[in-house]
C-alpha cells in the first residue's frame, strides 16, 4: 500500500473525528486493507475521546509496533476516563517517554485532584515544556494555593499569555488585588482575555470604577469586555448605566442580552426584563433557556410568569431541567401546587434541583406527607439530597407533626449523606419539637447548636414554641438572648415584654420599653396583600394611606361584616348541637 494512501485514511480519520463524526470515522477504519501504526493510532485516539477505553486498550494489544505517539494516546484516553490506576500503569510501562508522556502525566494528576503527584512527577521530568510549567499552575490556581502557583511562576522560563492570565486571574480571585495589578503592569504584551480578566475580576471584587477605568484604556474592546462590566454594573444595582453601556455596544450575542434581562430582573424591573426580550426577538439573537429562567425568577406575579411560561410554549422551547425547575419554584412562589406539580412531571430527566424544588413546593403549601413522598422517591432514582433538600422534607415533617421522623432526617444529614446541618435545619428540628410541646428537647437541640449557626431563625422558632406552650420562663431567656441578636426586631420585644407582664415583673417589662425606646424601635402593623389585574395591592392595619381606604372599609362594614357575624353564629349553633 503506497504511504500517502497510509497518511490519507489517518487524515481523513482524523478530519471525522475533529467534527465530532465518530461513527464515520470507525466506518472508514474498518475499509483500511492494510493498517498501520499512523491510521491504528488515530483510531485508538477516537474511541478515547467517546469514552470506549476498554476497546481502545484492545486494539493497542494487537498493534504489532507501537510508538511512544501510540503509547501516549492510550495514556491520554485513561486519563480522560477519570482511571487512574491504569492510567499509572501505561506510564510506567512505556519503554520511551518523551515530554508530552510527562506532561500528560502531570495534566491527568492536576485536572484529576492529585495535586501532591503532579508536583512530584512534574520535579522528576527530565525536561518540561509550556504546557507542563503552565498545567501546574493553574492546578495550584484552582486549589487556591496561590503562594505555590506564584513560586512556580516566578520559576518558569519562558512564559506565555495564558500562564499570565491564570496567575492575574488568580490573584484576583484571591482578592490580592494589589498583586494583580502589578502582574498585569509589567506584562510585556496583553491579549483581550487579559483586559477581559482583569476588568471582570476588579468588577467582582466591587471595584466597579478601576474596571471602569481599564474598559475606557483597553485598546479593542472585545464582546466579552463588554459584558464584564454590564454584568458588573447590573449586579451593583446601577441597571441605568448598564443598560447604556449596553444599548452603545456594537455587536451583541446571548450573554450580553441575558445579562440585561436578569439584572433587571434582579432589580426589581421585570417588565423592563421583558422590553428588553422582546427587543431580543427583533434581533439576530435569538433568546435560549436561560433568558426565560432569569424572566421566570424575576415574576413578581403569577400573570407575568404565566406569559413567560406562554412565551416559551409560542417559541417551542423544549422544557427542560433548567427552565422547568424555575416553572416549578414560579407556580409554587405564587400559589398554584398544581400547575407546579404539572411542570415538575412535564420533565424527563429529573435532576435533584428539580426534586428539591417539588419538594420545597410542597412543604411550603403543607403538605407534609406529598413532601415526603417525593423525596423518597427522589432517592429510589439515586439523586444526592443537598442543604436545600433537607430544609423541604424537615420542613414536610414540621407541617405534619412528624416529630420522630424529622429527627431521624436530620440525623441522617451528615452521617448518611454526608450534609453538615446549618441553621436551618437546626431551626426545623426547634420547630417541629416545640410545636409538639417538647420544649426540654427543643431546648437540648439549641444548646447543641455551633455558635457560628446560632442565629435569630433559630432563636426565634425556639421563641414561638415558648409563646404557644406558655413557657413564660423560657420565653423570656431566649428573647433576651434573640435581641442581642437582632436589636431592631420589634416582635421579639414586644414578646418579651409581654412575658414578664404576664408574670407581674413590672419593673422588667418597664426595662424593656424603655430600650425600644432609645434604640427606636416601633412594632411593624400586619399586611396582607393581593394580586388583582396585573397590580399587587397592600394593605396594612389600620390602613389610612391605601387610595381606596375609604370604599374598602365601606365593604368590609356593609358586606363582610355581616357575613362574618352570620358564619360566626352558624358555628355556635352547629357546636351547641353536637
Amino acid at each position: 500500500m503506497p504511504q500517502r494512501d497510509v497518511v490519507t485514511y489517518a487524515s481523513m480519520i482524523n478530519l471525522y473525528l475533529k467534527d465530532g463524526d465518530f461513527p464515520q470515522a470507525e466506518a472508514l477504519f474498518k475499509k483500511i486493507p492494510e493498517r498501520n501504526v499512523v491510521t491504528e493510532s488515530a483510531m485508538i485516539h477516537g474511541l478515547a475521546k467517546v469514552g470506549r477505553i476498554d476497546e481502545a486498550q484492545r486494539l493497542f494489544d494487537k498493534m504489532p509496533i507501537r510508538n511512544v505517539f501510540t503509547w501516549t494516546i492510550l495514556l491520554s484516553g485513561y486519563w480522560l476516563a477519570g482511571r487512574v490506576e491504569e492510567a499509572q500503569k501505561v506510564f510506567d510501562e512505556m519503554p520511551e517517554k518523551n515530554v508530552v508522556s510527562w506532561t500528560t502525566m502531570v495534566l491527568g494528576y492536576a485536572r484529576n485532584g492529585f495535586l501532591p503527584d503532579a508536583r512530584i512527577l512534574f520535579d522528576r521530568m527530565p525536561e518540561r515544556n509550556t504546557v507542563a510549567w503552565t498545567a501546574m499552575i493553574k492546578a495550584y490556581v484552582e486549589e487556591g494555593e496561590i503562594e505555590e502557583a506564584g513560586q512556580v511562576f516566578d520559576k518558569m522560563p519562558q512564559r506565555n499569555l495564558y500562564s499570565w492570565n491564570i496567575m492575574i486571574k488568580g490573584y484576583l480571585h484571591c482578592r490580592q488585588i494589589c498583586r494583580a495589578i502589578s502582574l498585569f503592569d509589567s506584562m510585556p504584551r496583553k491579549n483581550a482575555v487579559t483586559w477581559t480578566t482583569m476588568i471582570s475580576g476588579l468588577a467582582k471584587n466591587e471595584m466597579i470604577d478601576e474596571a471602569r477605568m481599564l474598559f475606557n484604556q483597553m485598546p479593542t474592546r472585545d464582546i466579552a469586555s463588554w459584558n464584564a462590566m454590564i454584568t458588573a454594573y447590573a449586579s451593583n444595582s446601577q441597571i441605568d448605566i448598564a443598560r447604556n453601556l449596553f444599548d452603545l455596544m456594537p455587536e451583541k450575542n446571548i450573554v450580553s442580552w441575558n445579562a440585561m434581562i436578569d439584572g433587571y430582573c434582579k432589580n426589581g424591573s421585570h417588565y423592563e426584563a421583558l422590553l428588553i426580550l422582546l427587543l431580543m426577538l427583533r434581533s439576530p439573537v435569538k433568546p435560549n433557556e436561560a433568558s426565560l429562567t432569569s424572566l421566570l425568577a424575576g415574576c413578581d406575579s403569577m400573570a407575568a410568569g404565566m406569559k413567560v411560561h406562554a412565551l416559551a410554549t409560542k417559541l417551542s422551547f423544549v422544557l427542560d431541567s433548567c427552565l422547568s425547575n424555575a416553572l416549578v419554584i414560579m407556580y409554587s412562589k405564587n400559589g398554584d401546587l398544581s400547575s407546579s406539580w404539572l411542570a415538575f412531571n412535564e420533565l424527563k430527566a429529573k435532576d435533584f434541583v428539580s426534586w428539591t424544588s417539588m419538594i420545597l413546593a410542597f412543604a411550603n403549601h403543607g403538605c407534609g406527607l406529598y413532601a415526603l413522598k417525593a423525596f423518597a422517591k427522589m432517592l429510589s432514582y439515586g439523586a444526592q439530597p443537598d442543604s436545600v433538600t433537607f430544609i423541604g422534607v424537615l420542613s414536610a415533617c414540621n407541617h405534619a407533626g412528624l416529630v420522630e421522623k424529622g429527627r431521624k432526617v436530620f440525623d441522617s444529614m451528615a452521617r448518611g449523606y454526608g450534609v453538615k446541618p446549618k441553621a436551618e435545619h437546626y431551626c426545623c428540628l426547634v420547630d417541629v419539637l416545640g410545636r409538639s410541646g417538647r420544649i426540654s428537647e427543643a431546648r437540648s437541640v439549641l444548646s447543641q447548636v455551633p455558635e457560628s449557626e446560632r442565629d435569630s431563625a433559630v432563636l426565634g422558632a425556639m421563641l414561638g414554641a415558648c409563646k404557644v406552650h406558655d413557657e413564660v420562663e423560657k420565653l423570656s431567656q431566649v428573647a433576651e438572648d434573640l435581641i442581642e441578636l437582632e436589636p431592631s426586631s420589634s416582635g421579639t420585644f414586644v414578646s418579651l415584654a409581654n412575658s414578664y407582664a404576664s408574670m407581674g415583673k413590672w419593673n422588667d417589662v418597664a426595662r424593656v420599653r424603655k430600650m425600644m425606646r432609645e434604640q427606636r424601635v416601633e412594632k411593624v402593623p400586619g399586611f396582607s396583600q393581593i394580586d388583582l389585574k396585573m397590580r399587587s395591592h397592600v394593605f396594612f392595619s389600620a390602613d389610612r394611606v391605601h387610595s381606596q381606604h375609604e370604599e374598602i372599609y365601606e365593604m368590609l362594614e356593609e358586606v363582610l361584616l355581616p357575613q362574618m357575624k352570620d358564619l360566626c353564629r352558624e358555628e355556635l349553633l352547629s357546636s351547641e348541637h353536637q
